[in-house]
């Protein structure tokens, strides 16, 4: 089966997924698979080698400043005639199925030449009564509008009653002893000098700080490191917990592998919001409105990680795609039998969500 596969890279969450599904995809040799990856130049993507000949394109982005998406800058410096240049000059005529993790360059150019397109990612949860917040008209039909698709696999920490999948959480690296005052900080909305100062009176915790550093350096017991997948990995195995804002990749990882986590959601963004409004309602996690001494060091001082198991999501995504049955009752068949899968102390809400019976009973599309 031939796929063309097209990626948000705006966040390196999108990526996460995507190099897990790489991963699974390259395990059968019944699928070829070429990539394109959108919202940010080429050259400020790394470790990039596992989807082989992949094309880069301008799309869509939100930029931000301090902490808040900055509405001007995003209208200002989004090339738009450059997007629709790029829908027009796809050619998806030779594919047999187009996938998106919400990259709009990909799902447009689906729609316009009249492919089936499939949407893989946190977002499509967005089109299910979740738990949301700073939702509007505009902001619902920028979810919906922005890379469009026939349906979508949703993913969430909860399916909350809806046919919604478990996470992908790629937590490949070989467990190690946890260091209980070592803490990951990735806060990559918000300008580093506050992150440091906000951090740097917690002397007994050791904070391992990455973002966009030109070498590792440490500030007493703040030590900044450049983004690194492998590093970044191997210290979020031997910590106790992280601070990072709310996107979903990340947290889903510290979930899976028991940490405690506390969010601070990007301002103007309605997914991080909800996301963190989603973690304390499960009891996942904490929230802080903003970069705030009192809230780390409640959290710091009262805060246990729980840890929830889920299975490997990507590889049976994998599978359902290259079975060909691309439809709503195979895709809600595939949610009861992935949530079944996961093993959690909250696996009774999981399980016995009448909401989620009456999901799988609905006649295919």
């Amino acid at each position: 089966m031939k796929i063309f596969y097209g990626v948000q890279g705006t966040g390196n969450g999108h990526l996460t997924r995507a190099r897990a599904l790489q991963q699974a995809f390259a395990e059968r040799t019944d699928a070829q698979v070429d990539y394109l990856f959108s919202g940010r130049a080429r050259d400020d993507y790394f470790d990039m080698e596992q989807f082989g000949e992949w094309e880069c394109r301008a799309g869509l982005t939100f930029y931000h400043q301090n902490g808040r998406i900055d509405f001007l800058k995003t209208i200002k410096n989004n090339k738009i005639r450059t997007f629709f240049r790029d829908i027009s000059e796809l050619d998806l005529s030779t594919y047999d199925i187009v996938l998106t993790d919400f990259e709009p360059v990909t799902a447009w150019a689906a729609k316009r030449s009249g492919k089936q397109v499939i949407g893989m990612g946190h977002q499509y949860a967005f089109d299910f009564a979740i738990p949301k917040r700073g939702n509007s008209i505009v902001a619902q039909s920028i979810m919906n509008q922005f890379a469009p698709v026939n349906f979508g696999l949703g993913l969430h920490w909860h399916h909350f009653g809806y046919p919604i999948l478990p996470p992908i959480a790629e937590t490949t690296t070989k467990e190690q002893p946890i260091q209980d005052n070592k803490i990951v900080v990735y806060l990559g909305f918000e300008d580093p000098d506050r992150v440091i100062q906000l951090l740097s009176p917690f002397t007994e915790y050791e904070f391992y700080f990455y973002g966009t550093f030109p070498e590792p350096k440490s500030l007493g017991n703040i030590h900044l490191r450049p983004l690194s997948r492998d590093g970044f990995k191997a210290d979020l195995a031997s910590g106790s917990g992280v601070i990072c804002n709310a996107g979903f990749e990340l947290a889903s990882e510290a979930i899976e592998l028991g940490k405690k986590l506390l969010v601070k959601p990007l301002h103007g963004q309605m997914e991080q919001l909800s996301n963190a409004l989603a973690l304390e309602s499960l009891n996942l996690g904490k929230c802080m409105e903003k970069l705030d001494s009192h809230a780390v060091k409640d959290w710091l001082d009262n805060t246990q990680g729980i840890k929830v198991k889920y299975p490997n999501v990507a590889k049976a995504i994998v599978n359902w795609v290259l079975e060909g049955e691309w439809n709503e009752r195979s895709r809600n068949q595939l949610a009861k039998t992935l949530w079944n899968q996961v093993e959690s102390p909250h696996i009774e809400e999981f399980a016995n969500i009448p909401l989620l019976e009456k999901a799988l009973a609905m006649p295919a599309s």
